[in-house]
This record gives C-alpha cells, structure tokens and sequence, in this order.
C-alpha cells in the first residue's frame, strides 16, 4: 500500500492546550508520525511525497475566508511583536453575534476556532497544506485506479469545519479527499470515520449533500469532545436528510460491542453502494490512548482493516486521532495490513 507522507508536518510542533481544565502540553506530536513510519518501513511499503496543489482546491470544502485566516495568522500575531503559539482566549457562545467576522486578531482567533486545545504557531499553516496534499494525493491515485493508498496526515483533520478548527484540526482531510474524489467524476462517496472521536468537521462539511455519506462510531458525546456534535437523531438536513449516521457508543467500550455496531455501519456504506471509500481512520479506540476510553487491543486493529476490506470498495485511508504515542505504529499498520491483505 503507498503511503503519501510529508516531513514538513514537523514545523507544527510545540504549544500547549487546555484538555478537561488543566493547560497541558499537547498529546497531537511529532513523534506519532515518527512511529508510524518506523512501523511502515518494517514492511517495506513505499513511502511517497505529496503532490502540490493550488489553494483553490482547498477551497472546494474550506471557506475562502477561514482559509485567508490560517494562512496570514501568525504574521499578524509577530507583527504585534509576540512568538511562541496562540490559543484563543474568548468564543462567540450563545447570545453573540456570529454575522460578522471581527477586525481584530484575538477576535477572529476566538471567531474561528471552537475549542483552546489547538495552538497555532509558526509553522501550522505550512504543516497543515502539507497535510491536506497527502490526502489529496492519495485520493488522486485512488480515482486513477489504486485499490487503496494511505495518508499519513499530520496535522489531522476531522474535526475541522468549513470555517472552524479545533481538537488539533486545522484542515479537514478526509473531507478533501472526499471532494476530490467526486470532482474526479465518481458519483457516490462514503466516509467512515472510525476515530474514539466525533468527527464533527466533515459532518459540518457534508450534512446537507447526499453526494457523500458519512458514517461515524465514537464516543458518546455527553460526555466525550468535542461534546456538541455526534448523537445518534443527527441525520444530516436539506438534501443530506438521511446521509449522516453517527454511532455513539459509552466508555468502556470493547472489541465485541465496536464490532457489532461497526457491522450495521458497514452495513449502511454497502447499501449505499459508494464508488469509493474514505476512512478517518483514528487509533485513538485503543485501550492504553491517554485521552480516550474505549477498550480495543492490539490484536483488534487487523480484525478492524480486515472488516472494511471486505466492502471491497476502491479506499482512501487517511490518518486522524492516535495518542499512545509509543503504540501507534503497531495499531496504524495492523488495520493497513489487514486491509492490503496477503
């Protein structure tokens, strides 16, 4: 399986972030693209740079604005002669006014984002484009005709909206991925998103189209983040009424209740018989991820790839959440593996 990977994920590095009340160095790190990569060589599979693409194609899912954000943000915040990362100090939370974009610059930091867990530093931008080529590379060998090719994205992606970002997400990857897909021409596309947590983005991103289905299992959101989004009566609206399908499932979640409701989600991308596959494909429902609770163990993830394999469908496979650092390699490559096959 090629894995389309760039080194300049690196330059987003360092920061901290305020996780469940407490400011705390950052789980989202470099050395989890490390570890995965050491896994991947152990394989033998080949290892690619991402193709370039104009920012345009961004813009096929991003609102010009956000993305105007992202790009000039942390000039603005050097031009007020400050270094380090930036996090937001104040949102526009109910009763606000959310029909303008302020002027200033902690104003529109704030307006942006939704949560303080997503430091911006100097090179964020420039890490996050990176990122979302690897997904839109690998996207473009799937219409051309790969079975499947895996992006090793970093930062990750699903969480991040068509003009928000949050839980480490700056550009929505898999929804990239997904557009991409259909400008190539196939019609139908199915997003699965297997991360412990909700991915609020592409469903931001997608609920009113019925051109991308989006299925997702994670934690319940009463009482996992991102907490707003992600219960079961979410079914998408408009055109995309009956499109979204989201599967929240309590803590202490194990192998034999994952594989049953990752059955009936299965179930649903077959009957809607997509003409190819995104997988948000989060590791993070592992039992030993510092930041999440369900109980998967390392002889789960091969049994994981194996199940979505057996859809058959011509798949992307783009990297999202993962944060036992140490683990993540064994855990990315056993659902890799398991989907390459023999």
């Amino acid at each position: 399986m090629k894995t389309i990977h760039s080194p300049l994920h690196a330059l987003h590095d360092g920061g901290m972030e305020l996780h469940r009340g407490e400011l705390v160095p950052c789980f989202e790190m470099p050395a989890r693209v490390d570890h995965i990569l050491a896994a991947i060589a152990r394989t033998g599979w080949a290892v690619e740079a991402p193709r370039e693409y104009d920012d345009a194609v961004l813009a096929r899912v991003h609102d010009a604005d956000y993305l105007a954000f992202l790009r000039g943000a942390y000039a603005e915040w050097q031009a007020e002669g400050r270094d380090g990362f930036m996090l937001p100090g104040a949102f526009p939370a109910r009763g606000m006014r959310r029909d303008r974009v302020p002027a200033g610059l902690h104003a529109r930091l704030g307006y942006y984002a939704f949560d303080a867990g997503s430091p911006i530093m100097q090179g964020t931008w420039q890490a996050a484009r990176a990122s979302a080529f690897c997904a839109l590379t690998a996207a473009d060998l799937v219409a051309a005709g790969e079975r499947s090719a895996y992006a090793l994205c970093r930062p990750p992606g699903h969480h991040a909206g068509r003009a928000m970002f949050g839980g480490y997400c700056f550009l929505n990857n898999a929804a990239l991925a997904a557009q991409r897909l259909r400008d190539a021409g196939l019609a139908r596309i199915a997003v699965l998103d297997v991360d412990y947590h909700h991915g609020n983005g592409t469903q931001d991103i997608f609920r009113e189209r019925d051109d991308v289905l989006f299925v997702s299992i994670h934690g319940d959101p009463d009482t996992e983040y991102p907490f707003y989004l992600g219960y079961a009566d979410e079914r998408g609206a408009g055109a995309g009424e009956g499109y979204n399908h989201n599967f929240p499932l309590p803590r202490g979640t194990d192998w034999a209740r994952y594989a049953e409701t990752l059955e009936r989600a299965l179930g649903l991308v077959a009957d809607y018989a997509p003409q190819a596959l995104v997988v948000s494909l989060g590791v993070d429902i592992f039992e030993g991820d510092p930041i999440s609770q369900f109980r998967l163990g390392v002889e789960d993830f091969p049994r994981l790839g194996a199940r979505i394999a057996a859809l058959g469908l011509p798949t992307v496979l783009v990297q999202e959440g993962g944060y036992a650092v140490a683990g993540i390699g064994d855990n990315v490559v056993g659902v890799l593996a398991a989907f390459a096959g023999p």
